[in-house]
């Protein structure tokens, strides 16, 4: 408030224009702050309390999205709570009860939900992810869309006392008109992409189609945003002013003509956005559409800036919380970008030479909004664009939209409609599928080399030189600039002091060892095949995140599915030295034909990784599964730290470990050790002679949330507790640093450096407890 008067007071008596400009936008910016605060603030006010985590609950309330169909046999929905019942009376009955929730009812795949108004018995949990440098953040989703507790359904009857309101009767309507579409289209081969377009319904695209959409840098076709309004409102524009041109010219004179072209082109934007779901990117190019219609409603000749400043302002004005979303900045840069190359008046290029330059200007003038975010700029996504926008924007989104209004009048012509619709998708899907499957020249370029790059070009299209031939000489500079030989990677980033980094993978374990130029990573986390990787989601962002570009020992302790998920992608994506693992054939199994890594066994030996001291352990014997675990003790002399990684080992293996420790005679009781719990903590691990003969000044818990496992077990943390150690968890902490400063261990753990919505008081992170 004091700084909000100070501004106000220097703008109202500067004389000075650059001062009082400058107390304006300060006034402006501390306003756009407590507006966030305020909302930030009553979103978090909504919360589930500790004690009502795990318990069965009641809720009425209907259903706020389209039903998609999850992993695991899962039907996925969101629901918006109009009433909490039996609420337990353990729990805070001042706290506001969360009001939308993200929901999964298990073995409902392909049934339909009995209702859209439903009462519904869940077990709910808190707003909770894994949490680490980089990578994809489940939290930040969470709150970005609203949801303040997930959980899953048990039981789910209809309910018509819920009063549907009228946001709750647009749901309604709006899985009517999905229904509508699946069903009228369920002929086409390519009814995903189909419903997608028209609706907004993108639940039934398969892993396949996300993955040659994300190879050619072309998942913007599928969401409803800024392109998609645009073309809606140029056809409706063009088709309005025909309309009004053939009129009699004393009918309607040209103020009521501009008066009647922007409300039609309004209505036809704000229809077609709510067909599509009124998504929040729809939104926003929503009201992109808006600040520019209004301009053009006034024939005022508004700077492109001001209108797109106007824009920003209406966006962030209706959801603060909008800059959590990268379509925001991608979708105001990419606009910013086209502002900056036509709006200078270069001369005209032909249809052609300007979408060249356009889709040249934006590969360039995002690669730098993509680092950020830590996504690649795939190198055939600027040719995948360059095909795939003129066919969307000409050929199929008018043939969709036309083919869906015609088949609604006449349903007889469904026959002629959905072939030719599937035609027109099936030409575009087969181009992206050749392209995805070519071959992509590696990307070893710095932040600061794609920043120099891409104002180079922004700045070179500013100059006046013929059309075709400066694109096409930008492009071959941006693809030379750009593509380094594979044979030659770059060396991995340089590290003076050794770190270990035990990631954030949920139920499973990746630990990372780094010391100078070396890397040593042990397991890779869990994966579900076409669900969910820990290698895709987390450890290749934080190893590009941290400049590591080479492993040079991968261990997998055994083959289990929570220790090498994701381990054929792994080994495609980075470049590895060498594999060992407790399990050579079931690891060798899941590497593939394809792969020319050699797997090695686990055996008692030991090698140097920078100054580290690396030494492998495994039980003598044909054991799999947990006891076949390769345990590695990694040591740091120089400070007298010990960090002992012992996989899934059961408490008769550690028996034998710890013999072969005091045959060594490696069990001082000088040195700093930290341990990671065998088998994330389980009672079956971590023996009271384990516990003793160790005696380990830290333990990390490496396990997922309120898993249905039960990790770490109570009895296993008392055991650590009652000796006066140490203890993290990952469930908690997020990600833990175990690292070497002034020679001494310290511990750093990721939630101590989170945003407010995942570390405030209240929330899962701060209320979380070891057992």
């Amino acid at each position: 408030m004091a700084s909000f008067i100070a501004a106000f007071c220097i703008a109202f008596r500067a004389r000075q224009y650059p001062l009082r400009r400058i107390a304006v936008l300060s006034m402006a910016l501390i306003m756009g702050l407590a507006w966030a605060s305020w909302h930030a603030d009553r979103r978090l006010a909504e919360r589930l309390p500790a004690g009502m985590e795990g318990q069965r609950l009641s809720v009425s309330g209907y259903v706020c999205d389209i039903p998609s169909p999850g992993s695991f046999n899962s039907l996925r929905f969101s629901f918006c709570v109009t009433q909490w019942h039996k609420r337990p009376h353990s729990s805070n009955q001042a706290v506001k009860l969360p009001q939308l929730l993200r929901l999964a009812w298990y073995g409902q795949a392909e049934r339909r939900l009995p209702s859209r108004r439903l009462r519904l018995e869940l077990v709910l949990k808190r707003p909770h992810g894994t949490l680490n440098d980089a990578g994809f953040r489940y939290e930040d989703w969470l709150f970005r869309k609203g949801y303040r507790a997930t959980g899953t359904v048990r039981e789910a009857v209809p309910d018509q006392a819920v009063v549907c309101s009228l946001k709750c009767r647009y749901h309604e309507a709006h899985r009517w008109i999905a229904s509508w579409v699946e069903h009228r289209f369920a002929s086409a081969d390519h009814r995903p992409l189909i419903s997608s377009l028209l609706v907004g319904d993108r639940g039934h695209l398969t892993p396949v189609h996300w993955q040659v959409l994300q190879a050619t840098g072309t998942i913007h076709l599928v969401a409803i945003s800024g392109l998609h309004l645009g073309l809606i409102a140029l056809g409706a524009g063009f088709l309005v002013r025909r309309l009004l041109l053939a009129l009699p010219l004393t009918w309607l004179g040209e103020v009521a003509q501009r008066r009647c072209l922007f409300a039609a082109v309004m209505i036809c934007c704000l229809v077609y956005a709510l067909t599509a779901g009124f998504t929040v990117p729809t939104q926003r190019a929503l009201l992109m559409v808006l600040v520019g219609g209004w301009s053009l409603l006034f024939a005022r000749q508004l700077p492109a800036w001001q209108a797109w400043i106007w824009a920003l302002a209406a966006v962030l004005l209706l959801d603060p919380f909008a800059p959590l979303d990268q379509g925001f900045w991608l979708s105001f840069g990419a606009v910013a970008v086209l502002i900056w190359v036509f709006a200078a008046g270069l001369r005209p290029l032909g249809w052609f030479g300007t979408l060249l330059l356009a889709q040249g200007a934006l590969f360039a003038g995002l690669w730098p909004l993509l680092q950020v975010f830590g996504q690649d700029q795939p190198l055939i996504g600027g040719l995948a664009n360059l095909l795939a926008i003129p066919w969307v924007s000409l050929v199929v989104m008018p043939g969709l939209i036309g083919g869906a209004v015609v088949v609604a009048i006449v349903p007889a012509a469904i026959e002629v409609v959905v072939p030719f619709c599937d035609g027109l998708m099936e030409v575009l899907w087969v181009a992206l599928t050749h392209l995805a499957e070519l071959p992509s020249p590696v990307i070893e370029v710095g932040p600061w080399e794609v920043i120099g790059l891409a104002g180079l070009v922004l700045l070179l299209v500013k100059v006046p030189t013929p059309g075709g031939g400066t694109c096409a000489g930008l492009l071959f500079v941006v693809w030379l600039a750009m593509v380094q030989s594979p044979a030659s990677p770059r060396p991995n980033a340089y590290l003076v002091e050794p770190e270990v980094r035990v990631w954030d993978v949920g139920q499973g374990l990746a630990v990372l060892v780094r010391h100078q130029d070396k890397v040593l990573l042990y397991d890779t986390g869990p994966a579900v095949p076409g669900v969910f990787s820990a290698v895709e989601s987390t450890l290749l962002p934080n190893l590009k995140a941290l400049g590591v570009h080479r492993i040079d020992t991968l261990v997998i302790s055994h083959a289990d599915s929570d220790h090498s998920g994701g381990l054929a992608m792994l080994a495609r994506s980075i470049k590895i030295g060498k594999l060992v693992t407790g399990e050579v054939l079931a690891v060798r199994e899941k590497l593939g034909e394809a792969s020319g890594l050699v797997v090695q066994p686990c055996a008692v030996a030991k090698e140097e990784l920078g100054g580290l001291h690396i030494r492998y352990w495994r039980t003598i014997g044909s054991r799999t599964g947990n006891d076949a675990s390769c345990v590695v003790r990694i040591e740091h002399p120089p400070s007298g730290t010990e960090w002992l990684l012992p996989g899934d080992i059961s408490a008769a293996t550690e028996a034998l470990y710890l013999a072969h420790l005091r045959r060594r005679e490696a069990l001082a009781a000088d040195v700093t050790r930290l341990v990671l719990a065998p088998h994330h903590g389980s009672k079956t691990s971590s023996s009271p002679q384990w516990v003793s003969a160790l005696t380990p000044e830290v333990v990390i818990y490496s396990a997922g949330y309120r898993h249905r496992y039960g990790h770490p077990h109570s009895s296993v943390t008392a055991r650590y507790r009652n000796r006066g150690v140490s203890a993290f968890s990952t469930a908690c902490s997020g990600m833990l640093v175990a690292a070497i400063e002034d020679n001494r261990l310290t511990i750093k753990e990721k939630r101590l450096d989170t945003p407010f919505w995942i570390g405030a008081k209240g929330q899962a992170r701060d209320e979380c407890a070891i057992p």
